[in-house]
């Protein structure tokens, strides 16, 4: 009966230990998906975004058929917006497509017509509600990012989780902040 009392608490630490991976591995990879969804939500909105740009270039075309660098950077940071893998890419895409967006409603402020055509209105809002849904996207991104982050690095889970095959991910950071703290503006 003495050998018993020692071998319960063996199991029982075996048990715990075992209930603990088994949780942490879990948690582990709910944080994966729901980091890979937000991923997801982000290239949708950016792919909206890069849809709406053909029809708002074609608008402003149309008035300012002139200014043939600001649809060539439009479209070019189009490209580079859809050919963007992940959020390293995808932040440097962010500031050219926000420069490119600026510039084109810059010239858009120069025509008046153009400021009072409905097509142009309802692409400049459409515009505008996508960037704060991209906002939004990429702060729920990050916040899940900094979630598994955060679960991978603690002890003991920093001991054994990239055994699992878990690795820290990248934030969707863009390397000039201010280029996208609002999504661009047009004063009439």
């Amino acid at each position: 009966m003495e050998w018993l009392i020692p071998v319960i608490v063996v199991v029982a630490l075996i048990a715990i230990v075992g209930i603990y991976l088994w949780a942490t591995y879990n948690s582990l990879v709910t944080l994966n998906v729901r980091v890979d969804e937000a991923w997801s939500d982000i290239t949708v909105q950016l792919k909206r975004r890069a849809d709406l740009i053909p029809n708002l270039i074609e608008t402003v075309k149309g008035y300012a058929a002139h200014e043939r660098s600001v649809f060539q950077n439009v479209t070019e940071a189009r490209a580079e917006t859809l050919a963007a893998t992940g959020p390293v890419e995808a932040g440097a895409a962010e500031n050219h497509m926000q420069q490119a967006l600026k510039s084109i409603f810059a010239v858009a402020e120069a025509y008046p017509q153009l400021q009072a055509s409905q097509n142009f209105l309802q692409l400049q809002s459409e515009i505008v509600d996508t960037e704060d849904k991209v906002q939004a996207a990429r702060r729920f991104y990050n916040g899940g990012v900094r979630e598994l982050n955060t679960k991978i690095k603690v002890f003991p889970n920093t001991l054994f989780v990239r055994g699992l095959g878990f690795s820290e991910r990248e934030f969707f950071e863009v390397t000039e902040p201010a280029s996208i703290a609002e999504p661009p503006r047009v004063q009439f």
